[in-house]
């Protein structure tokens, strides 16, 4: 890494899959690197460091400069948000004093809106916007797994702000140091939509029926859905105005048809399963919200909504973003 960027403090805030897998090959090239942590999770990094288990990059430990609560990051050149939705507001609370006018924040999570809550829950600093295509996930000994050979970001800024482009080569700079793939999104927020219409659809009918993708598209029903909710957050996403267009959802359906392993699971499956607090707002109530508010039909959506909100009543669990 070019020396400017080894002088400047960087955070990883949420230690799961994604913040896991950023963290681990960040480390390898910054010196001051902290990561926002606590209890049993920031013991065990402390004493034996970040493990990755990375199938990508192969076996990688990491030792951050620096494993404290969010609260006491202090302040920070760089902060990469890997929370889930649902914590993204206690979060932006408790990196009120790590971040000031100068800070970038790139947010790495899922939803169409992360990058907006951010600016509105903070009001300062430059939010890079983000997507990442991953498969990982921390495990019980607080190790992370990245799974098969793609770890993909994709960043931006919305606009033409010269500022907020140069931040966004600065984060590419960092990126690169770190051999992390990515891209410069030319339109983020149409790159952030297609990511997540896939999600919308891959996500839902995975935790909706407790199966991994193979039952799922073998079963005409099941598929039929899966194809309506693409369809349907794409009939959102032209209503917002953002440039998705159909050759996107094309490339979606084949994925799910032609390239997705059969035992291939979700996030909100599993968090769901497992009796978990979800993102089941950001992948399904955020659609149904949308759709009413912009008078979209979304009737498989709403549908899958309900049934999920009371298998997650049923386990005394809310998916509240």
């Amino acid at each position: 890494m070019d020396s400017k960027w080894t002088e400047k403090r960087i955070a990883v805030v949420g230690i799961g899959g994604v913040g896991g897998y950023l963290a681990g090959r960040l480390g390898q090239v910054c010196p001051h690197l902290s990561l926002a942590a606590r209890g049993r999770r920031a013991e065990v990094i402390r004493q034996k460091g970040l493990v990755l288990h990375s199938g990508r990059h192969g076996e990688i430990t990491v030792r951050p400069e620096r494993v404290v609560p969010a609260g006491q990051l202090g302040e920070q050149d760089y902060i990469f948000l890997c929370v889930k939705n649902y914590s993204l507001e206690e979060a932006c609370r408790e990196l009120e004093t790590a971040v000031t006018k100068d800070t970038v924040l790139i947010p790495v999570m899922n939803g169409a809106d992360p990058g907006d809550r951010v600016r509105g829950l903070l009001g300062r600093g430059t939010v890079v916007d983000s997507l990442i295509y991953i498969v990982a996930f921390a495990n019980p000994d607080f190790s992370i797994t990245q799974q098969g050979d793609f770890a993909h970001l994709r960043i931006g800024v919305r606009g033409g702000d010269e500022a907020g482009q140069r931040r966004v080569r600065e984060v590419s700079a960092i990126l690169t140091a770190a051999g992390i793939d990515h891209k410069i999104a030319p339109d983020i927020e149409a790159a952030i939509w297609q990511k997540y219409m896939l999600n919308c659809a891959y996500n839902v009918t995975t935790a909706r029926y407790r199966q991994p993708i193979g039952p799922i598209r073998r079963d005409p029903a099941k598929a039929g859905e899966y194809e309506a909710l693409v369809r349907e957050a794409f009939q959102v996403a032209r209503a917002r105005g953002v440039a998705v267009t159909q050759e996107h959802v094309d490339g979606i359906l084949h994925r799910f048809y032609h390239e997705y392993a059969e035992d291939a699971t979700s996030s909100l499956q599993r968090d769901v399963e497992a009796g978990r607090q979800s993102e089941l707002e950001t992948f399904c109530g955020y659609i149904v919200r949308e759709g009413r508010r912009l008078a979209v039909p979304v009737p498989v959506t709403e549908r899958m909504y309900q049934a999920l909100k009371e298998q997650e009543a049923q386990s005394g669990k809310g998916g509240q973003a």
